[in-house]
Parts: C-alpha cells; structure tokens; sequence
C-alpha cells in the first residue's frame, strides 16, 4: 500500500506552501579544512536537516542527489542544497529500530526509463516483525512523485523485531542486481538455505531469478541465493577494476569484515567470526576465527568501528585517492580510507573524526568529490575534497 501524497499537518495552511521546499543552501557553518596523510581536507557542508539518512544516489545531468530518510521520506537535495519536500508515492515502511526506508538506487537505464530502486524494512510477519523488502517505481521528470511502485523482492520468513536489515542494493555490469540482507539478528538463519536471512541474493531489475544462480534447482533452497554467512551488511559497491562485489559489515562485539563476494561462497557467519556476543561470552555456534568449508574476511577489525556505506574512488580529480576505497564509521564516528596493493588492503587511514559525525554513507560524485551522510536526527549531507 502506498504512502498518501500528503504533508504532515505541522504548520498552518498559511505556511504550508513554505514547507514544500525546503531551502537549506544558507548553512552557517562554512567550509572546513582538516588534516589528512594526503594534504588538506576541505569538508563542505552542503545540506542539513535530514532526519536519519541512510543512503544517496547522485541523479543524471547534474539534478541533485536523491536522499532516503529512514523514517520513511525520499528527498531531493541540489547541489547548493535546497531540500525537497517528500517525494510521493514512497512506500509505507516498518520504521522500528533500525528499520524504516534504507537504499536507494538507481536503474542503469535510468536516463530512458526513470526507474529507482528502494530497499526498506516492511511489517507483515508474525508477531509484528518485518524483513528486507525492494520495489521500483518511476520518478516524475519533475522529481516530485515515485509512479507505479512495485514490490520486486521480498525478504522471507520476516524475523525481524528491529534489527539487522543489511540492504545495500548494487547492480553489476552486466545489470543484475546484488541486494545485502541481514539475519535479522538470529544467527543460525545466516546458514539456513531455506530461508533469505544473512544472505547476498542476485536477481533481474524485475525480481525475477537468473537461471546460473549457483542454487537453482536444489530443493530445500532459496534460488536468489548468491552468496551466504553474512551478519548485517550495510555497506556494499561493485569493485569498478574487477567488476566484482565487496561487501562490508558489522560484526558482534569486534570483527567488523570487509568481503569479496564470490559465487556460491559461504562467508562464516556465525561458524567463524572475529568477534564476541555483547555479553562478553563467546559466540555460541562458532568455532573460533575459522570454520571449514567457509570464506575468511578479506579485512577485518578485531575492534568495531560500526561499518556503513562504501564507495571506491576511481575519480581524476583527486589523483592521491585513486585505488582507494571509502566506508563510514558509525561507533568510531569517522570515514576510512582503505589503500590498496591490487586487491590486498595495505594501509588505513581515519578521517573526520573531528566532525563527530556518524557516518552513515559514502559516495563518489560525478564531479569527482566524495559525498557522506551523518546519521544523525539533523542529519547532514557534506562534500568532501582535497585542496
């Protein structure tokens, strides 16, 4: 059931056209130079305002960027930051915990058929608790209204109370789309193959299953099935010089992991991990930092900085960041800069620390710029570059 397109009654119809758009260009704090191992960061905020966001995508042509707000809004920001009102037609989502609105992306042929993609937490199960869901809609030429929107994949059993949603959606090359899923913060579902809980699925833009999906055809298992053992991950991009996908996610009490997601690999969890219960106590199911038969972190953290969002820098105009890969912080408040040798991680660096700021999502622009949102309740979107 769709959202009806109206505006929360928070202001008098005097006023109410002035809420439609939202201007927040006129921010107080100007630009802000901080120290890195490459020379000197410029940190431009662009807009704030933004309740929780979880995820942006730049639209074509220069248009802004489109912003999910996990309580349920999708909005447009310009470059000199005037916030949208609520995009319409959005759909109604389970906004408990870490629930709510999540990803967005959009289609590779978004130019000719305006199609975006959104992942969000949706209600239904037993026991009011929720799952992954993606649908896809059409965005009106003048970005006000999300028409036709429609369910595509639907994350099965719902086991959810507010916790562990995943939800990264990265399509490949080739246009199949690659969506994270959490286990839903019930640990054994990570190894179920009957079920969709800690899961990396790949699927056709219209939620159909490819047929070189490496379970199709095995009884007892969930065919969208790419890759398995994962525990919440939140952050996900396509590795632009292999075509491949990376994941990252959180682990328990330590072992935060970046992956290579491989076909028909399982990745551990919670057989191997890195990490305690919160308790302090060992995790119940696993037998140490390895497990036969599964996938070791191709990067780990023995202690969590809270991992959320990933982009791959691959830009001209900051040649000091080319081959890097950037991914949010939300404990440790701070954007990592991860530094390669081929594919070995060969360095890190921490940046922003002095904002704050949990970040909650990084992405390259196409003016070659990286573009991070704070998951805060006045969150807010900033530019950042090297002078």
């Amino acid at each position: 059931m769709l959202r009806p397109a109206l505006m929360k009654p928070l202001l008098a119809t005097a006023c109410a056209s002035a809420c439609l758009i939202a201007t927040l260009s006129a921010l107080a704090a100007p630009s802000r130079d901080l120290n890195s191992e490459q020379g000197t960061l410029e940190v431009t905020p662009i807009a704030r305002g933004l309740e929780h966001p979880w995820a942006l995508a730049f639209l074509p042509d220069r248009k802004g960027m489109l912003v999910t707000e996990r309580p349920g809004n999708l909005r447009v920001v310009t470059a000199d930051g005037k916030l949208s009102a609520p995009i319409n037609g959005v759909p109604k989502v389970w906004a408990k915990g870490q629930g709510g609105l999540l990803d967005v992306a959009l289609s590779p042929d978004f130019k000719q058929d305006r199609t975006l993609y959104l992942s969000y937490a949706e209600g239904g199960g037993q026991g009011d608790k929720a799952g992954t869901a993606v649908g896809r809609g059409q965005l009106s030429e003048d970005l006000t209204n999300l028409k036709n929107f429609t369910v595509i994949f639907r994350q099965e059993p719902k086991l959810s109370v507010g916790n562990h949603f995943g939800s990264r959606l990265v399509f490949d090359r080739e246009g199949y789309l690659f969506i994270t899923l959490g286990e839903n913060n019930d640990r054994p579902t990570a190894q179920d193959l009957d079920k969709l809980q800690g899961k990396i699925v790949r699927i056709y833009p219209d939620g159909k299953v490819p047929d070189d999906n490496p379970f199709v055809g095995q009884a007892g298992v969930r065919p969208e099935i790419w890759a398995y053992g994962v525990r919440n991950p939140q952050g996900a991009a396509l590795n632009p010089w292999t075509g491949i996908l990376w994941e990252n996610e959180h682990g328990p009490r330590g072992g935060d992991e970046v992956n290579i997601i491989e076909r028909g690999k399982n990745y551990g969890w919670p057989l191997a991990t890195h990490g305690i219960d919160y308790s302090g106590q060992p995790i119940p199911e696993a037998n140490g930092k390895n497990a036969e038969g599964t996938v070791g972190p191709h990067h780990v953290w023995e202690k969590s900085p809270g991992l959320s969002g990933m982009a791959f820098y691959d830009g001209d105009r900051f040649k000091a960041w080319q081959h890097n890969a950037f991914i949010g912080a939300l404990v440790t408040q701070e954007l990592i800069r991860l530094q390669f040798d081929g594919d070995k991680v060969v360095h890190e660096e921490r940046l922003l620390g002095e904002l704050g700021k949990r970040i909650r999502d990084v992405r390259q622009g196409p003016d070659g710029y990286l573009y991070v949102l704070t998951d805060e309740e006045d969150g807010e979107l900033y530019k950042i570059g090297l002078k």
